[in-house]
């Protein structure tokens, strides 16, 4: 049986001492006081591990099931599904006109990693249902809003997102799904969608599905996409649920992971829809959701790398196996705990430094969004477009590997489902494909986001680096183990976009045979910066006497870890991207 702690000490460090929050300057942050923020994370914790934790492992075992149209959710996710609304957690930052609390979203992030943590099958019928409601928030019409958006912040109602056909997946182009018009303001929507998370469920009264959908006579392509909101149950002049929709579910996915959450494939056969947004400008309506889904995907990644290695930490106090080579450290056991040997430390080691450095990342991006939506602020909107496919591929191929590596710590234990960690790294797998493959999120990066707004973005980043360092130069403690890896790390970095820059435009694919390994490179970067903030910042807790001083010496203590044995990579990644495309494209297809 595993067990969940929420971090809340380290999430508490993050916001009043590496964001310093209160002095922010953002909107709404003064609000974020320490006492205030405790209390939410505090109780949040609570929720996550006494109400959803303790389902993870029924959802993975019963997972769910279809019966007479309808589907069936594990047993006692309805009961937790209610607690959890009726707690105000889905309305947490959603706008106060329509039932929300209005808080920042970098609160709700921190709130988000508590849950996707805990159960993270079952946290995603509210997070595809605050997808749902931030794209009707964006682009629908005051009608619209009214008419959905309270019942779906206090997921009343849930939502859902549909793209992928049985034929295309990330080419959304070829899609076939049509949305005829009906003249009086209505479409009817024909056609099939597959891989739909949450396309169906027992938690809500109504189901709000938003539809990407071809209208006859538009463009040929990408350009020809509308995008529509189909609702399960046809809305009533009084609000409530009416007429049965022209939806159904034609299977549930049987897959690797997320067990406890419904993967559909839905029919739409002439199914009522409306028109959310503009004519053939679906996709930019679609993209407020994606790009809010691909921030939460990174976050699931480490998520469940944090939990893995919490339960890992737990069994190598535990176990006892083999003897410490420099002395027997438990003389009265039969063998000493596995903690004590290097190679488990070093593991635990990788773990605890990339989930505590991917928790900062994305709740620093979390803040630039919160800085780019409520101060309107387009250069912090510029970085976290050009950041999110980092957060998104990075967060996620790394949180598979750390939850791979969680699980190496049980042996043998660590294969049998009886002990979570299976679970864990099934579970997280799914990040690094859905919300576009973390493949399509590297060639996002290098193809169109370096690029963007003339590179001003990507060169935002180079300078925020070298002007943290130049402002720390006398900082002997953050010499110390930081700033000359971060500066090392940033000039390869600078190299690898140099050498697409000089390469790319003669053969593209030079550019494209190294955009994965320069997505890490960027990730590994960003962390290192995230590290030397972080460590600064424990530096001058412990500087002011600060009580917990263990908290702080450990924190600098993993931080050096990380600048040691993690951001070197970047030299390997710089090498590989240097290679060019002949190695990646010399054998012919036929070879294969």
């Amino acid at each position: 049986m595993t067990t969940y702690t929420a971090p809340v000490k380290d999430m508490q460090f993050i916001l009043h001492e590496m964001l310093d929050v209160s002095t922010s300057g953002i909107p709404g942050y003064d609000e974020l006081e320490a006492d205030f923020t405790s209390a939410v994370l505090e109780e949040a914790g609570k929720i996550a591990s006494e109400v959803m934790h303790p389902l993870n492992a029924t959802g993975d075992q019963e997972g769910c099931t279809l019966e007479n149209g309808v589907v069936r959710t594990p047993t006692g996710f309805k009961a937790a599904f209610d607690q959890v609304r009726e707690g105000g957690w889905t309305a947490l930052d959603c706008d106060p006109e329509y039932g929300g609390q209005g808080m920042p979203y970098v609160l709700n992030t921190a709130v988000n990693e508590m849950f996707s943590s805990s159960n993270m099958a079952f946290n995603m019928y509210a997070g595809l249902t605050h997808g749902a409601y931030s794209a009707i928030h964006a682009h629908g019409s005051d009608e619209q809003k009214a008419k959905y958006l309270p019942k779906m912040v206090s997921c009343e109602w849930t939502g859902t997102m549909n793209l992928t056909e049985p034929h295309c997946g990330t080419d959304l182009g070829l899609m076939r799904t049509k949305a005829e018009p009906q003249g009086d303001g209505s479409y009817k929507v024909s056609g099939q969608k597959i891989f739909i998370s949450a396309g169906e469920n027992d938690l809500s009264d109504n189901i709000i599905h938003l539809v990407l959908a071809k209208i006859p006579g538009g463009p040929d392509g990408i350009k020809g996409v509308s995008l529509f909101i189909v609702p399960k149950f046809i809305v009533n002049e009084n609000g409530t649920p009416g007429e049965r929709n022209g939806v159904s579910v034609g299977n549930i996915e049987k897959k690797m992971g997320i067990h406890g959450n419904a993967t559909c494939v839905m029919n739409y056969d002439e199914a009522t829809g409306w028109l959310l947004g503009e004519e053939h400008k679906g996709m930019r309506a679609m993209f407020t959701m994606m790009n809010e889904a691909r921030m939460g995907v990174g976050l699931q990644g480490y998520a469940q790398a944090e939990i893995a290695y919490q339960n890992a930490v737990s069994y190598a106090h535990d176990r006892l196996q083999g003897r410490d080579v420099t002395g027997v450290k438990n003389p009265d056991g039969p063998a000493d705990p596995l903690i004590v040997h290097p190679d488990i430390r070093r593991t635990l080691m990788d773990q605890r430094s990339f989930a505590e450095g991917a928790r900062a990342f994305t709740m620093w991006g979390a803040s630039m969004i919160d800085r780019a939506h409520r101060s309107e602020d387009k250069d912090a909107d510029g970085l976290i477009s050009l950041l999110t496919p980092v957060v998104k591929g990075f967060l996620t191929d790394q949180g598979f590997n750390m939850c791979v590596a969680a699980q190496q710590v049980y042996g043998g234990h660590g294969y049998i489902e009886e002990h979570g960690m299976s679970q864990f790294t099934r579970d997280a797998r799914i990040t690094q494909i859905y919300e576009g493959a973390n493949g399509v999120q590297a060639l996002d990066l290098v193809g169109r986001k370096l690029a963007q707004d003339g590179g001003k973005h990507v060169m935002a980043f180079f300078d925020l680096v070298k002007s943290f360092i130049k402002e720390n130069s006398d900082n002997e403690a953050l010499n110390d183990g930081f700033l000359e890896p971060l500066k090392a790390a940033s000039k390869d970095l600078q190299a690898a976009a140099m050498y697409f820059m000089q390469n790319g435009m003669k053969n593209p694919n030079h550019a494209l045979a190294g955009s994965t390994d320069f997505m890490h490179l960027f990730g590994h970067v960003c962390l290192g910066l995230i590290w030397s903030q972080m460590g600064k910042a424990a530096m001058g807790a412990l500087e002011k006497g600060a009580a917990d001083a263990d908290f702080y010496t450990n924190k600098i203590k993993t931080g050096r870890y990380y600048m040691a044995r993690q951001l070197p990579a970047t030299k390997m990644h710089l090498a590989r991207i240097e290679s060019g495309a002949d190695p990646v494209m010399d054998l012919a297809p036929g070879a294969f």
